[in-house]
């Protein structure tokens, strides 16, 4: 994923500055210079666009700033450098999960990241940020890196009652009754829960109502792996935000619905984040 950004130079960041100045966000005069007054200037564009407003000149924010002014169109910088998924090693992984087996790692890291890469599935999860929410959620719900079924616990069923009733009648999770709950229980990388979801998202993996038919596939490593994908692609601009404001507390309740494993998330992430640079 290649983005101009604070710090590059030359004749395209020159025309990025025009543009802004022409799309009415004046960085001061043009100097080819990616400095303090462009950042700004091109968040406040971003922001007035519907953008991601992560100071990024990347993809959608050019095509957006290019219908403004004279001149040829702002180009994208040529990718260089090793791709951030390749950065994700097994050693480097190992470093975030440190009471992980690393067999566990060496088996599912790889399908985790296909996951994300897959640009039909999930196009603008490839980044760093996106790539550490994925890893950091499967520490919390899933220490052990491997898809799980969600446990019996008091947050789920009631004394005395049949297992997981707590969910049968839960409507925001598009159960119809028993037996919903035990059946649509908590599955996979990032514990998918609810007969909603199981379908909303086999659906968009491209299961059909298989998932529906038949929930426990969603601890299949592959398919696990391509429904935490589809769960963040779900929310990724609301995501993106929380990460970019440092929000770790927003970002976890995207996924989780609260803060359950917040103190390790927000641990695991910053791990991840001083490993990778």
């Amino acid at each position: 994923m290649s983005f101009w950004k604070k710090g590059d130079s030359g004749p395209e960041i020159f025309k990025l500055q025009e543009k802004l100045g022409a799309a009415g966000f004046n960085p001061g005069p043009p100097s080819g210079t990616f400095d303090d007054a462009t950042d700004i200037a091109l968040r406040g564009f971003q922001k007035s666009h519907g953008l991601l407003a992560d100071g990024k000149a990347g993809k959608d924010t050019l095509a957006e700033l290019n219908k403004f002014g004279a001149g040829a169109p702002v180009e994208l910088p040529p990718a260089t450098g090793k791709p951030i998924l390749e950065r994700f090693t097994v050693a480097l992984v190992r470093q975030m999960f440190p009471l992980t087996p690393v067999k566990n790692i060496s088996a599912n890291l790889p399908v985790v990241l296909q996951a994300m890469a897959d640009a039909e599935l999930a196009e603008g999860l490839g980044d760093k940020n996106m790539i550490l929410m994925a890893l950091a959620t499967i520490r919390v719900e899933t220490e052990g890196f491997e898809p799980l079924s969600e446990f019996k616990s008091k947050f789920n069923t009631s004394p005395g009652g049949h297992p997981f009733d707590l969910y049968d009648n839960r409507k925001d999770l598009g159960n119809q009754g028993v037996p919903d709950g035990a059946s649509f229980k908590g599955r996979g990388f990032i514990q998918l829960t609810g007969r909603a979801n199981y379908r909303v998202h086999g659906a968009a993996i491209g299961l059909g109502d298989e998932l529906v038919d038949k929930p426990e596939r969603a601890n299949e490593p592959a398919i696990a792996a391509r429904l935490l994908a589809s769960f963040l692609k779900a929310k990724e601009r609301a995501i993106k935000e929380a990460l970019l404001a440092r929000n770790f507390k927003e970002a976890r309740r995207l996924v989780n619905g609260g803060s359950h494993g917040l103190a390790k998330f927000r641990e695991t992430f910053l791990i991840g984040e001083r490993l990778i640079g």
